[in-house]
């Protein structure tokens, strides 16, 4: 199947899990490398939604799951959140919610989702996404990026991070889904003729793709470590927003299902 046809695939899928799950999906997107703006050419399709049930579910007493996992296979990736475990986790500044919501590959959304656009950067907190992101990237880096042979799709799963605590030190704002919008931002210059040709490379080779390591590169992820946790470091504790206009949305979102 080529690109177009897998998409009207995902849509069909969709509505069969509103169907078989009685759910209402509020937003779907793509949230792996498709939507970072790197696929490689059999990259999978990681399919992310968030949806509604009705309000009696939310009234039981004994414990409900929170999650739909659909499907995972070579192809698709599909799973996603009950809202109300969204907008727990908003609640808690998690950087997924906000990557979720800032996809440039939308599937599908709706007026409902709007309603949570509104309001959803208002729970951002600048050292909880500098915390998760400078984490991920070291976590990264020390499995995958400091050997002599390298998969060229991790090096992004550095770099990506880092640019996106650069982004969060400059505009305490969610950072951009893209690869290429975090790099103009905020690459270094020196560093953009060697990062564009990996570029290239991960995007016309298999997800497999390895390679000798990038020292430039190296040296450069090493130097912003150390500069993002003295960042971090410096950075002072942030009070989490009350529940009350979470409560109101969902309370809303309920009504209007």
């Amino acid at each position: 199947m080529n690109e177009k046809e897998i998409i009207g695939k995902i849509q069909q899928k969709l509505t069969e899990i509103e169907e078989k799950e009685n759910i209402k999906i509020l937003h779907c997107v793509e949230s792996g490398s498709r939507s970072w703006g790197f696929a490689s050419p059999d990259s999978d399709f990681d399919v992310r939604f968030i949806y509604l049930r009705s309000k009696e579910f939310y009234l039981k007493l004994g414990k409900t799951r929170d999650v739909i996992e659909w499907e995972l296979n070579d192809i698709y990736d599909i799973n996603g959140w009950d809202i109300q475990k969204a907008l727990r986790l908003l609640h808690n500044s998690n950087p997924t919610v906000f990557e979720w919501n800032n996809s440039p590959i939308v599937y599908r959304t709706s007026p409902m989702w709007e309603k949570v656009r509104e309001v959803i950067n208002e729970y951002f907190l600048s050292r909880t996404g500098m915390n998760h992101y400078l984490s991920t990237a070291k976590h990264n880096y020390k499995e995958y990026v400091r050997g002599d042979e390298v998969k060229f799709k991790k090096y992004f799963y550095v770099l990506r991070p880092i640019l996106a605590c650069r982004w969060i030190m400059d505009n305490n704002t969610p950072p951009p889904m893209l690869f290429s919008e975090l790099m103009e931002a905020e690459l270094d210059r020196n560093l953009y003729e060697p990062v564009n040709k990996l570029l290239e490379i991960k995007m016309q080779t298999s997800e497999l793709g390895t390679g000798k390591r990038i020292d430039v590169i190296n040296e450069y992820i090493e130097e912003q470590f150390e500069i993002l946790k003295n960042k971090l470091d410096s950075m002072e504790s942030e009070t989490q927003k009350d529940w009350d206009k979470l409560d109101e949305l969902f309370l809303s979102l309920l009504k209007n299902n």
